[in-house]
C-alpha cells in the first residue's frame, strides 16, 4: 500500500488529508455545460404502417422448446416481419403487438430499411432464431468454435446506409445467447455462450456467433426505451454512423431466462473452456464473453442517455479502428447512465483512427464485486493506437469495481509499435469511489500509464480535479501492467487517496487551490436494475 499522496514537488512535500472533506456537498445532477449538449428526448413514431400480431407466447421469459426444437421452424415470423418493413413508407413504423394472450415473435436475420422504424409494444418480445444455419454465410462455420476462423455469421438485425430509422418501444429484443443451438455441427451440444467461452481454452478457439444488431453508415439512428437482452455476441455495433441516440434503454445479459437469482449457478451448470460436450444451463456475467453492450465504432455525434447496462463485457466500448475512408470517432456524450456488471465505460481497444471530444457525465457504476468489474477505461496498444484526446469524465459515482480507473497503452502484449497510442487531455473531475459495507473491492486497483517503445515515449497527460477515494486503491504494476511516463495535473480542487509513485518519469503539477467537498454518492444514487427479469 502506498502512503497517502506524499509527492515530491519542487523539492517540497505535499500532504492531503481526507479530514477537510468530512462535510458532504449536495449532489448536483444537472450541469448546464453538458445538459445543453443533450439532444431532445426522442418520442414514439407518430405513424404506424402496419401492426403485426403475436402468434407465440413466452413463458418464464423464454419460448417453449417445442416451438423451434426442429430447425425447420426456426424463424416463423421472419418473412412477414421483413415484408412489413420493406413495404413500410419512410417516416413510419412497423409495430409488434400482443394478440389473444400471445406476446412473442421469433425471427431470423432481418434488415431495417432507410427511414423505417421497428416499434415493439410493452410486454412483447422479439426472439432470435437459435439455428446457426439462419445466420450462416454459406460455409457452415456459423455456430462453431474453430482456430483462427471467426465472424462467419451475418448479424441478426442489420441496418445499412439508413437515414432516420430506429428501434422503439418498451418491449424487448432477446438474442437468446444461452439457448441450445439447433443446427450445424454443434446442434443440441452447445449454446452461443458456450462457443464464446472457447476463446479462453487451450488451444484458443474463435467463436462464430452473430452480432445482435449491426448498424453501418447510418445517419440519425435512434434506440428509445427498448430492452436488449442476451446477445450471443455484441449487442449493438456500429461503423461510420453519424447521429446515434440510445435513450432510456435497458440492456441486460444474462437475464433470468438463462440464470438464477443472484447468479448463484452451480459450477457444473456453467460454461467451461475446452468443453463443448453438452450445453450449459446456467450463466453468470463473467462467463458470457464478448457480449459488449454498445460499440459505436468510428462514429460521430453519439448520445447514450438515461440508460441501464449490465453485461459480460464492455458496457460501452468506443472504438475507432482504421479502414478505408473511416473517420475519427468524435463528439460523444454519455449522460445520466447506470452501469452494473461489465468491463466499464471503455474507449478502445482499436483507436488508430483517432478518438476526440468524448464526454461522460453523471455516470453511476456499481461493479457488483465482480472479479471482472471495471470502471472507467481507455485501452489501446502499439499495433492499433492513435491520438486519444479531449476525454472528460465528470460527476462519477462508483463502488465495488475491481479496477476503478484504467488508462493503459499496453492492452495487449504486442511488440508492434507502428501505431503507438497517445493519450492527452484526459480529465477526471468530480469523481468519488465509495466504500460499501462488506464489499470485496472497497480497495480497488488503478492502472494508468504512458507509452514507451524503442523509438518514442508518449506520456499520459491526465488531470484529476476533485477526485476522492474513500479507501486508497493499489497501483497495478507488474510484468503485465506498466506504471510510468505520466504527467499528472492535480486541481484546482483536491485529490484524495489517489496513489502516485515517486519516480523520475512521473510528474505532478500541483494546482490545488480550492477545498471543494467530495461529491455525494448516497446508496439511493445506485438504482436497482429496473426490470423484473434482472437476476440481481
Amino acid at each position: 500500500m502506498n502512503k497517502l499522496l506524499k509527492l515530491a514537488l519542487n523539492g517540497g512535500v505535499v500532504g492531503l488529508s481526507l479530514a477537510i472533506f468530512s462535510a458532504q456537498a449536495s449532489n448536483v445532477r444537472l450541469h448546464a455545460e453538458y445538459e445543453k449538449l443533450l439532444p431532445p428526448e426522442p418520442s414514439f413514431p407518430t405513424k404506424v404502417c402496419s401492426e403485426l400480431k403475436a402468434n407465440l407466447k413466452y413463458v418464464n421469459w423464454v419460448l417453449p422448446d417445442e416451438i423451434d426444437h426442429d430447425p425447420k421452424n426456426s424463424s416463423p415470423d421472419s418473412a412477414r416481419l421483413q415484408q412489413a418493413l420493406d413495404n413500410c413508407p419512410k417516416g413510419q413504423a412497423v409495430k409488434l403487438v400482443k394478440h389473444n394472450g400471445n406476446n412473442g415473435f421469433l425471427s431470423g436475420p432481418i434488415e431495417i430499411p432507410s427511414g423505417v422504424s421497428l416499434w415493439i409494444e410493452e410486454e412483447v418480445k422479439l426472439f432470435a432464431s437459435r439455428s446457426p444455419a439462419d445466420y450462416d454465410l454459406g460455409d457452415g462455420v456459423c455456430g462453431d468454435a474453430l482456430p483462427k476462423i471467426k465472424n462467419r455469421c451475418k448479424p441478426w438485425i442489420y441496418a445499412d446506409k439508413t437515414e432516420n430509422s430506429g428501434i422503439y418501444g418498451e418491449g424487448t429484443i432477446d438474442a437468446r445467447g444461452g439457448a441450445i443451438l439447433t443446427s450445424g455441427k454443434r446442434a443440441y451440444q452447445t449454446t452461443w455462450w458456450d462457443l464464446s467461452m472457447q476463446s479462453k481454452a487451450k488451444p484458443k478457439l474463435e467463436q462464430n456467433n452473430p452480432r445482435m444488431l449491426q448498424i453501418d453508415d447510418a445517419k440519425n439512428f435512434t434506440f428509445y426505451k427498448v430492452g436488449l437482452q442476451n446477445g450471443g455476441k455484441f449487442h449493438v455495433a456500429a461503423k461510420r454512423a453519424d447521429g446515434l441516440i440510445f435513450w432510456g434503454i435497458k440492456l441486460l445479459t444474462p437475464s433470468l431466462a438463462y440464470t438464477v437469482p443472484g447468479y448463484k449457478c452451480a459450477e457444473e451448470d456453467m460454461p467451461r473452456p475446452g468443453k463443448l460436450d453438452k450445453p450449459s444451463t446456467c450463466f453468470i456475467p463473467e462467463l458470457v464473453k464478448n457480449t459488449d453492450g454498445i460499440d459505436p465504432g468510428a462514429s460521430k455525434n453519439v448520445t447514450v442517455a438515461y440508460s441501464y447496462i449490465s453485461t459480460g463485457d464492455d458496457n460501452v466500448a468506443i472504438k475507432s479502428g482504421k479502414e478505408t475512408d473511416r473517420p475519427a470517432t468524435e463528439n460523444h456524450l454519455y449522460a445520466h447512465n447506470q452501469f452494473y456488471y461489465g468491463h466499464g465505460m471503455s474507449i478502445g481497444s482499436e483507436t488508430d483512427a483517432g478518438v476526440n471530444n468524448i464526454k461522460i457525465w453523471d455516470l453511476t457504476l456499481d461493479g457488483m464485486d465482480s472479479g471482472h468489474g471495471v470502471g472507467i477505461r481507455i485501452k489501446s496498444d502499439g499495433k492499433r493506437g492513435g491520438d486519444i484526446t479531449n476525454v472528460t469524465y465528470d460527476n462519477v459515482c462508483m463502488r465495488r469495481a475491481k479496477d476503478s480507473m484504467v488508462f493503459t497503452p499496453y492492452y495487449s502484449s504486442t511488440k508492434n509499435d507502428k501505431l503507438p497510442p497517445k493519450m492527452e487531455d484526459i480529465v477526471v473531475r468530480n469523481f468519488r469511489y465509495v466504500d460499501f459495507p462488506g464489499a470485496k473491492y472497497n480497495e480497488s486497483l488503478v492502472n494508468v500509464s504512458g507509452y514507451q517503445s524503442k523509438h518514442l515515449i508518449n506520456p499520459l497527460k491526465l488531470t484529476l480535479d476533485n477526485v476522492v477515494y474513500d479507501t486508497q486503491p493499489e497501483i497495478r504494476d507488474n510484468k503485465h501492467y506498466k506504471h510510468h511516463h505520466i504527467e499528472f495535473t492535480f486541481g484546482p480542487n483536491p485529490v484524495v487517496n489517489f496513489p502516485v509513485r515517486e519516480q523520475a518519469d512521473i510528474k505532478v503539477f500541483d494546482k490545488q487551490t480550492k477545498q471543494a467537498k467530495a461529491i455525494d454518492c448516497p446508496d439511493s444514487r445506485f438504482e436497482p436494475y429496473p426490470a423484473p427479469d434482472s437476476p440481481f
